[in-house]
């Protein structure tokens, strides 16, 4: 039998969500026994999944943010998703360095993800929205 669990949780697009969604992630894979590095690289994943949509999804208004998380036995899937406006060309937004954003935007969420986790997967549809899907396997001993 594996060992699952999951959640799911709906936020604001407001700043102050993105550290919430932060902890919300840490306690849910704490049964795994993460590492101190497994922890803070899926926190800074995350973190820069919910900046996108604040920053970028919403823009200059406010929506939800649908998270939600399955630990399948040594793996968790964290999947952030927005109603926003969507990318048009996910491939070149995945390119470092470009952004749409503006002022201090480095526009690396997307390498810092990748750098992060073992695979994430973006779908997008314009003016739909955009899902952000992040997997790590976590090599603690399990709690359950």
């Amino acid at each position: 039998m594996k060992n699952e669990n999951e959640f799911k949780l709906i936020v604001d697009s407001r700043s102050i969500n993105e550290s919430f969604a932060r902890v919300v992630v840490s306690a849910f894979i704490t049964p795994l026994d993460p590492t101190l590095e497994e922890l803070a690289d899926l926190k800074t994943a995350v973190s820069e999944a919910v900046t996108n949509c604040i920053v970028h999804g919403y823009k200059d208004r406010f929506g939800k943010i649908y998270i939600s998380g399955k630990i399948i036995d040594d793996s968790v899937k964290i999947t952030v998703r927005d109603k926003g406006c969507g990318i048009e060309d996910v491939k070149k937004a995945m390119t470092p360095l470009f952004t749409t954003g503006e002022g201090d935007r480095a526009g690396l969420g997307f390498t810092v993800m990748e750098s992060f986790c073992d695979k994430i997967s973006v779908r997008s549809k314009p003016e739909r929205g955009t899902a952000v899907t992040l997997k790590k396997r976590i090599t603690g001993k399990a709690k359950w």
